[in-house]
C-alpha cells in the first residue's frame, strides 16, 4: 500500500488537510467513556442524526469493525479558535467531512472497496441545519448528503487526542497566546483503508 498511501495523503493535502499520515489500526484507541459523553453530560446533537449516538454502533461496534482493517489515514485541519466558536465553524466541519469522504472515495477507486471514513461533528448540524429533522432518523428515509456526511468519531469512543499523537501530529497546545490559550483548535478525520 505505500504508493497508494502516498496518493491518498496527497489527496488529503490537495483537498485542504494541513497534515495527513498512515497509521496502523492497532494504534486507534477506543474508550467507552468517551462515547458516553455524547449522552451524559450530553451533546446538543445526541439522537438527532444518523451519524451520532444512539444511531451508531458505538465503541463495541467500532472495535469489531477495526478487526477488518490494518491501515488508516488520519488527517487534520487547524482552525483559529475565533472561527471555531463562531457561525463560520460549520464551514470548517463541512470541509472536514468533504476531505474524509474524498479520501474514502479515492481509496475505493484504488480497489480498497471497504474503506470507511469518520469525521468530527454532527452531520445534521453541518449539512441539514436548515431542515427540521434528519430524514434517516425520523422517516427512515434517504440521507440528503450521502456523498459527504460521515459518522462522528465521538460516538464510537475514538480517542482523537491519542489518534493525533499516533499520527505524529503536533497539537496546537504549544502555540499559546499571551493569555495562555491556544490560538487554534484541531479538527480531525479518520479513514479506515480496506
Amino acid at each position: 500500500m505505500p504508493a497508494d498511501a502516498d496518493r491518498l495523503i496527497q489527496m488529503a493535502h490537495g483537498a485542504g488537510a494541513m497534515d495527513a499520515a498512515v497509521i496502523s489500526t492497532d494504534h486507534i484507541i477506543v474508550e467507552d467513556k468517551l462515547a458516553k459523553l455524547c449522552k451524559d453530560p450530553g451533546c446538543e446533537n445526541y439522537g438527532l442524526s444518523m451519524s451520532c449516538p444512539p444511531h451508531v454502533s458505538g465503541p463495541d461496534g467500532f472495535r469489531k469493525l477495526l478487526k477488518n482493517y490494518n491501515k488508516a489515514i488520519v488527517f487534520k485541519i487547524d482552525v483559529p479558535y475565533t472561527i471555531l466558536f463562531s457561525n463560520e465553524r460549520n464551514d470548517w466541519f463541512r470541509l472536514l467531512h468533504e476531505i474524509a469522504s474524498g479520501i474514502e472515495q479515492g481509496a475505493v477507486k484504488m480497489g480498497y472497496k471497504n474503506s470507511k471514513a469518520f469525521a468530527g461533528g454532527s452531520c445534521r448540524q453541518i449539512f441539514c441545519s436548515g431542515y427540521i429533522d434528519c430524514e434517516v432518523v425520523v422517516r427512515n428515509g434517504k440521507c440528503r448528503n450521502p456523498e459527504y456526511a460521515r459518522p462522528s468519531m465521538s460516538g464510537f469512543g475514538i480517542n482523537v487526542k491519542k489518534l493525533m499523537k499516533q499520527a505524529g501530529f503536533e497539537l496546537d497546545d504549544s502555540k499559546a497566546q499571551p493569555n495562555n490559550k491556544p490560538s487554534s483548535g484541531t479538527l480531525s478525520g479518520l479513514v479506515l483503508i480496506g
